[in-house]
């Protein structure tokens, strides 16, 4: 599930195959796009922000793409066969002498100008893994509603960016709290933004993204705490983890040991 640490390597490898390059090819299949043709412009980088990705091109022009559940940026070396899905699914094509980044199942993917980036990108909270991290500036953004529940402050990007439903699990559960507990009544919010920067951090250039402790992890071989593990015990107390299904006013599912988090258990009607 794409998440601010999958985000950033993805950045990372498009930057490595594209930035500083010439694009010979260029193709965005999205009908809003027909016309449009970077071929000849050199690509400058490609910067993450948050959950989303800007790819900036010579003459002030920004590809903005976002991966959402299932979208995919994959590169390929000349002659080697694409595997990322059916030709059908292909959303962009920007290639260089070296190199060919092709987008699947891009639900968002837009053109427009550098100086225009504000308007897709300027509501984020400060990004965990970008250069602008706030820790004070993201505290006063999950404080600012003391009545939210914690979950769904950590998944709205305007107060952090990066964090996804994995990392969400997955903090409540360190930090010993319910997703459904008031910001309010968080006995550390302090730790709560610390925490979340630490584990972005940790899982930025990791392959298998990485919650629990080294010791756990070799002991165990388990990566995450929580999430995706309903109905196995708890890597603290052996309680049966549970989840929360998705529901039409509950688009996730929502993992949590009822004996390590304290607070609801349900989330508020």
């Amino acid at each position: 599930m794409p998440e601010g640490d999958t985000v950033r390597q993805v950045a990372d490898r498009l930057g490595d195959a594209l930035a500083g390059r010439r694009l010979i090819r260029s193709d965005l299949r999205v009908p809003r796009l027909a016309t449009a043709d970077l071929t000849g412009r050199t690509v400058l980088d490609v910067t993450p922000r948050g959950k989303h990705l800007l790819t900036r091109v010579e003459g002030g022009l920004t590809l903005h793409s976002h991966l959402r559940m299932d979208g995919a940026w994959k590169v390929y070396a000349p002659g080697r066969r694409w595997s990322g899905g059916p030709a059908h699914q292909i959303r962009a094509i920007l290639g260089t002498a070296e190199h060919t980044a092709v987008g699947y199942r891009l639900p968002v993917l837009e053109l427009l100008r550098t100086r225009d980036e504000p308007r897709v990108v300027g509501h984020l909270g400060p990004d965990l893994l970008g250069p602008d991290w706030d820790p004070a500036e993201a505290l006063r953004r999950l404080l600012a509603d003391p009545a939210r529940p914690l979950g769904a402050a950590l998944l709205d990007q305007r107060v952090m960016a990066g964090v996804g439903n994995v990392f969400m699990a997955e903090l409540c559960f360190l930090t010993g709290v319910t997703p459904w507990l008031p910001v309010g009544d968080l006995p550390d919010p302090d730790a709560v933004v610390a925490r979340a920067h630490t584990l972005l951090q940790a899982n930025r250039d990791q392959r298998d993204r990485t919650t629990t402790t080294p010791a756990l992890l070799a002991r165990t071989g388990r990566r995450l705490y929580v999430y995706g593990h309903r109905g196995h015990p708890c890597a603290r107390c052996g309680t049966p983890i549970r989840v929360l299904h998705e529901t039409p006013s509950q688009p996730r599912p929502t993992y949590w040991c009822p004996h390590c988090q304290q607070g609801p258990v349900l989330p508020p009607s």
